[in-house]
Order: C-alpha cells, then sequence, then structure tokens
C-alpha cells in the first residue's frame, strides 16, 4: 500500500544504504522502492534482501520518472535502484545548454 509523500521527506532502503529525500511528488499515493523492497521512513533495524536488477544509486544525483512528475535527490548512494509504482527510474538529465554563437 501506497502513502502520500511531502518534499523533504527523507526515505531509507531496507535492503541497501541507499537514503534519499523527496523533493517534488504528486498528492497521490506513492510506492517508493529500492532494490525490490519499500523504503520506510527513518533507519531500518536491519537489512533485507535485494530482488530484481539493481543498477545502484548515487550520491548527490537527483532521479526523476519520465514526465518529471516527482524528483529525488540520494542523499547516501548504495547498491539498489530506486523505483516507483514497479518501475524503476532514472538519474535526472542535465538541462542543455544553449550555443553561444
Amino acid at each position: 500500500m501506497g502513502q502520500i509523500y511531502k518534499p523533504g521527506t527523507k526515505l531509507s532502503s531496507t535492503v541497501c544504504k541507499t537514503q534519499i529525500m523527496v523533493l517534488r511528488a504528486p498528492a497521490e499515493e506513492l510506492e517508493i522502492t529500492c532494490g525490490g523492497a519499500p523504503m520506510q521512513v527513518g533507519d531500518p533495524a536491519e537489512l533485507g534482501d535485494m530482488t530484481g536488477e539493481n543498477f545502484g544509486t548515487l550520491v548527490g544525483k537527483r532521479y526523476t520518472d519520465e514526465a518529471e512528475s516527482m524528483e529525488f535527490l540520494c542523499t547516501r548512494g548504495g547498491d539498489g535502484s530506486v523505483g516507483v509504482g514497479g518501475y524503476v527510474i532514472d538519474v535526472k538529465a542535465a538541462k542543455k545548454l544553449p550555443s553561444s554563437d
């Protein structure tokens, strides 16, 4: 079951060291996962096992969906991949600057 997240909420993975902070999220219930397991507010008591493909998370990088309706900042990197609603989200691409001719 999902939960509504507010900007500034810090989430921790239950399967690796990954921690993220919500920067932008829609006002609807989301199921945010890392390494195939739901993330939780606060630090986990113990770490479980990862499932599925995991590409890891990089500290300082922003992660967003294709529509950029949600955005997360990785505050501690880890081995799991962050996902929302069963889909892995990617590192936010840098905006292209106009050329200066």
